[in-house]
């Protein structure tokens, strides 16, 4: 199986060809872990596989972060996408991408630059207070498309810390707060000029800073709109991998036309070898029997205890275990 290694802005993937190529979707969570794995895989933050299309677009894009956990859409991984799909003959120099969070259309700007317009907002809350050790956060919550990829954005002061280590142990614990309830990837913004800030991104299924997150800065940029901080036009926003571009259109508390601009960079390419992926494919048949066995009532005894059907860990073990045995 042939492999595509892009970057954009420092937020890395590995890319598969499932429309030359067909994938069996139930094998890509385990591919993700196993292909973005740092020390023992390719190495990457997701897995990105460009599919057919269903609903008339040029193809589908179907992603996974890196912990095998599905992703609703990526910025990042939407420009570099486009580019694999006009490079490798699956658009031109206009791009339309189905993705689970709904249509992406992205343009060739040259060899290297992208823009892609993302999903409009489906839900956006200004103020979100969370609190985290005893001090309240007061959080911007979106989520971009329908399912909607939850963003939580939190505006730092002058003063307020940019320490990396504090920042981390924070949006660790906002990814995961009870006001998330589908967690939610958590950027740290600051305001460093008219129209200009500085971000960075905890990712939901990374579970770590990346150095550059698309519909993080995306989110930010239409939370600062409405808010009144900036002008929603050609906001610059300066993150560890790079520097993104994101324009927007904001009326009557919503936001719409959501441009992300911004590099994209052709790694490596090559050819996945068979034993890694037989591994792969091996972990991911365990994991369905693993999922079925979980589902299926206990003979003989009328079904499973009021435990068991609330945490099905409780009587097949946890996930991760199933992924070792």
């Amino acid at each position: 199986m042939n492999f595509v290694k892009m970057h954009g802005a420092g937020n890395d993937f590995v890319i598969l060809d499932g429309v030359g190529t067909p994938l069996d979707p139930g094998h890509l969570p385990a591919l993700a872990r196993a292909l973005c794995a740092g020390h023992t895989g390719i190495g990457a933050d997701g897995l990105m596989a460009a599919v057919p299309a269903k609903s008339g677009g040029d193809f589908g894009m179907l992603f996974f972060n890196a912990d095998g956990s599905p992703g609703e859409m990526c910025g990042n991984g939407a420009r570099c996408i486009c580019r694999y799909g006009f490079e490798h003959g699956l658009a031109g120099a206009v791009q339309h991408v189905e993705t689970t969070a709904g249509p992406v259309v992205g343009e060739r700007l040259d060899r290297t630059r992208y823009r892609v317009r993302l999903n409009d907002p489906s839900l956006i809350d200004l103020h979100r207070p969370v609190e985290v050790g005893g001090t309240e956060y007061d959080c911007a919550y979106l989520e971009l498309g329908d399912p909607g990829l939850p963003h939580a954005v939190v505006l730092l002061g002058d003063r307020d810390a940019w320490e990396p280590e504090a920042l981390r142990a924070l949006g660790r614990a906002l990814r995961a707060a009870p006001e998330f309830p589908k967690g939610a990837n958590v950027s740290f913004v600051r305001l460093i000029g008219p129209d200009a800030c500085r971000a960075v991104t905890f990712e939901r299924g990374v579970e770590d800073f990346t150095l550059a997150c698309g519909t993080g800065c995306a989110s930010a940029a239409a939370a600062l709109t409405l808010r009144g901080l900036v002008s929603g036009r050609e906001l610059t926003v300066s993150m560890p991998g790079g520097v993104l571009g994101v324009s927007l259109t904001a009326e009557g508390g919503r936001v719409r036309d959501i441009l992300l601009t911004g590099p994209t960079r052709l790694v490596c390419e090559g050819t996945i070898p068979g034993e890694m992926l037989e591994e792969a494919y091996a972990i991911s048949r365990k994991q369905a029997h693993w999922n079925e066995s979980c589902r299926r009532p206990r003979e003989g005894r009328g079904g499973d205890s009021h435990e068991e059907r609330k945490n099905p860990a409780a009587r097949c073990g946890d996930d991760e275990t199933a992924r070792r045995n």
